[in-house]
């Protein structure tokens, strides 16, 4: 059973790093520090897309369901709901480039958005 919670944690924690890695820029309007984290986690969510790598959380998770004597997409909320997110059955190599691009392409814009803001602040100062 604690494999089985430090599963569901490790997919939640993924989840929640993507929505970061997409669009944690939004959090640097508001705290421009986050920024020192936010773009590392931006460019590592397109590499691991674009160079179709594994993320390191995904064997861990599967290290944690095999522990736990069950099989990495069967019965409960996270898996039925949180893994087709995660783990798209039509995850092919052209889906993850396209991925890839979008995290970047979020990105810039959140950021150009940001400098705009910051630089309409500064006149107003």
């Amino acid at each position: 059973m604690y494999y089985q919670i430090a599963a569901d944690l490790v997919v939640l924690l993924h989840l929640g790093f993507i929505g970061f890695a997409v669009a944690g820029g939004l959090l640097v309007l508001k705290w421009r520090s986050v920024a020192a984290i936010h773009i590392p986690a931006a460019v590592w969510g397109a590499l691991v897309e674009l160079q179709g790598w594994y993320c390191p959380l995904t064997p861990l998770e599967q290290y944690f369901r095999q522990a736990g004597g069950q099989s990495a997409y069967s019965g409960g909320f996270v898996e039925r709901y949180l893994m087709p997110v995660l783990y798209p059955a039509d995850l092919d190599r052209e889906m993850q480039m396209l991925l890839g691009a979008a995290v970047i392409a979020i990105n810039l814009v959140l950021y150009a958005w940001v400098v705009i803001r910051l630089q309409r602040r500064h006149k107003r100062d």
